[in-house]
């Protein structure tokens, strides 16, 4: 499995000729290298439908005939918009031609917010993804506060890469971020979500200390970089 970090919540993962994106966020985002233009991917995975998760998602379905999958009512709505989509929900599972997605619980609000018309369309509720390909198991957290089924989920699964949000104010701050991580108990944690916006600015290589101090593995991705496991 190789990952590949573009930025805020933006993952990439591919195995031998299959290619899933996460959250794609790279239009209006400052710290991300590529361009919507440049991904190739077959799937489209959405944890949620805020905009620093969902911006680039039309685009890049579009130019690759990739699948949306997500929420069913944030599916239904990418549906609408021209592509083909894949519509799960919380708890469930789905084996594609890649691996396996799981869709797990995720403690968020999920919206698509238009300002110009001051309007607001219901995405169904947020989630996070077990992702398995190649042998090997990812675990998006999506956007989420502290909650105690994530040692549930940690015990049933074998998790080898858990990314997981730290920035605070939208999401858990580093200080429950470290209590997620210890229950999910992943073999390496990637903080993910921070520094995209001043009001969720964070230290990582602190969190990745602080995992140490715990005894779980941690490393901080810089942006555009890829990894193996």
């Amino acid at each position: 499995m190789k990952i590949t970090y573009h930025g805020h919540s933006c993952i990439q993962v591919s195995h031998q000729g299959k290619s899933v994106i996460i959250d794609p966020f790279l239009t209006g985002n400052a710290l991300a290298k590529a361009k919507p233009e440049e991904i190739e991917v077959q799937y489209v995975l959405l944890t949620h439908a805020h905009g620093d998760h969902i911006s680039d998602a039309l685009t890049i379905a579009k130019r690759n005939n990739a699948t949306v999958v997500a929420t069913h009512e944030l599916a239904t709505y990418m549906g609408w918009q021209g592509v083909k989509v894949h519509g799960m929900n919380l708890g469930g599972a789905y084996e594609f031609d890649f691996g396996t997605v799981k869709m797990t619980q995720a403690f968020h609000s999920s919206a698509i917010v238009l300002d110009d018309e001051q309007k607001i369309i219901y995405g169904g509720m947020p989630g996070g993804f077990l992702v398995t390909m190649g042998g090997k198991t990812l675990y998006h957290l999506g956007d989420t506060s502290l909650f105690s089924d994530l040692k549930m989920i940690g015990e049933r699964n074998t998790i080898d890469i858990a990314f997981v949000p730290i920035g605070d104010n939208f999401t858990m701050g580093p200080e429950d971020a470290l209590q997620a991580s210890e229950w999910v108990g992943a073999k390496l944690t990637v903080p993910v979500h921070y520094n995209t916006f001043p009001v969720i600015k964070q230290n990582p290589e602190a969190f990745v200390h602080g995992l140490e101090s715990r005894g779980l593995r941690g490393k901080v991705m810089t942006v555009g970089e890829e990894l193996e496991i």
